[in-house]
């Protein structure tokens, strides 16, 4: 993740998001898997915004078995890629399991489980690999969008924070901290960390639409809509209402997407 908008402009992103939002790389090769997957969900604790449990120390897996988890995350990979969510789930559960130590295969099998609407699970992922590697900005950054995307906005303040004093050039926390000041009404913050991200990523136009959002509602509306139309030099098709359909993909709330086609409507 050193790359990552979950939250990336949806054009980009939108049908490979969770890679783009993690930085967890692409899967191009199809893999058919050659065994039934298990899919059933163990019952989740209540856990605190960042820290978890530790899971068990176990014995290192065996290089066959190491093998086989990768196998089993490529094949979640590929289901993903084709938006089967079920089956990489259960794919990706199995690649846990075979190798429960490997950070990165639990980020995926996090942010996928977000992708698939199921946040109480995705939260215990991923305060699992934090609980692993506490400093992971991977991991940090997709829980933080998790509780975003969930109304728990000072969780996901409080992770994000964490992630970008960790990676001070963490342009998807500062977009991800911009949405949620605007949801609690802290306009300054909002604009500040909207300004840093469009600082951090120039090219990407959500970062424009948040510091647009942000400025309308401090009754900053030349600001807002300068804003907005460096969204829309990034990118024409942000001049275009069929885009706003698309910024839940990007983090944004109803009443974000609602506010942003009305500066869009006012230019």
């Amino acid at each position: 993740m050193q790359e990552a908008w979950a939250v990336r402009a949806p054009l980009k992103a939108i049908g490979a998001i969770a890679f783009l939002t993690l930085g967890l790389g692409s899967c191009d090769r199809s893999i058919t898997p050659s065994s039934p997957l298990s899919q059933s969900s163990p019952s989740l604790p209540s856990l605190s915004p960042v820290t978890a449990t530790p899971p068990p120390v176990l014995s290192p897996p065996s290089a066959a078995e190491r093998a086989a988890a990768n196998t089993f995350r490529q094949i979640g990979l590929d289901y993903r890629n084709q938006g089967l969510y079920d089956e990489a789930i259960a794919a990706l559960q199995k690649s846990v399991e075979l190798d429960p130590n490997e950070l990165s295969g639990r980020v995926i099998l996090g942010w996928t489980l977000h992708l698939a609407g199921q946040e109480t699970e995705a939260t215990h992922q991923l305060k699992q690999a934090l609980a692993q590697q506490p400093n992971d900005v991977s991991a940090l950054n997709a829980l933080g969008i998790v509780y975003l995307v969930s109304g728990d906005l000072n969780a996901a303040v409080q992770t994000h924070q964490q992630a970008v004093a960790l990676q001070p050039d963490n342009e998807i926390g500062y977009f991800n901290l911009s949405l949620a000041y605007h949801r609690l009404n802290r306009s300054a913050d909002a604009i500040a960390n909207a300004r840093r991200a469009t600082q951090l990523e120039p090219e990407n136009p959500n970062p424009w639409l948040a510091l647009a959002i942000a400025h309308w509602d401090n009754n900053e509306l030349t600001l807002a809509q300068e804003a907005y139309q460096q969204a829309i030099r990034q990118n024409a098709q942000y001049d275009s209402a069929a885009i706003l359909d698309q910024l839940k993909f990007s983090g944004f709330s109803q009443k974000q997407i609602q506010l942003t086609e009305t500066i869009q409507q006012s230019r």
